[in-house]
């Protein structure tokens, strides 16, 4: 019993050092959305629906619940952030050329309408997230404006 009550005060003290150290947070300026906002000028339902449910792992401005100060917590957002941004970051969209945003829209809309965005360990904790097929509906017309105006612009390149 002595070795075990020994394990668990390390363990214990382990823990609590580990809360001392943390990721890098994804604190950037909401100004890294505005190429993208300003570019695909989605309608404000739209705005707010993408504010709640993707630009927090697909942008360079993250709002962090209280939970995230705890380690491990901490990291394995990072990881996810990391990741979503990886596939999708809006804050980068002024580098993208005209086909790879088509192409971008084309994931959201794939992504979203099979309901596989935003992630379930997301809207656990986001209540708000969970997009309703009218939202899924807003986001899809908003993506075929977006996608119709890439390929007239294209075109009359």
């Amino acid at each position: 019993m002595k070795i075990i009550k020994k394990i668990l005060v390390a363990l214990l003290i382990v823990f609590i050092i580990m809360q001392f150290f943390g990721p890098d947070k994804n604190a950037g300026d909401m100004a890294s959305i505005d190429a993208f906002i300003a570019d695909t000028q989605p309608p404000a339902d739209v705005h707010d629906i993408l504010k709640n449910t993707c630009f927090d792992c697909h942008s360079d401005v993250t709002r962090y619940p209280w939970y995230n100060n705890i380690t491990p917590i901490n990291y394995w957002m990072a990881d996810h952030i990391k990741h979503g941004k990886g596939h999708f970051n809006v804050s980068d969209w002024d580098s993208y050329d005209q086909d790879k945003r088509k192409h971008k829209i084309d994931e959201l809309v794939e992504e979203v309408t099979e309901k596989k965005m935003p992630l379930p360990s997301y809207t656990y904790t986001h209540g708000d997230a969970k997009l309703t097929d009218d939202q899924i509906k807003a986001i899809k017309d908003w993506a075929d404006r977006v996608r119709f105006r890439y390929l007239f612009d294209s075109q009359s390149q």
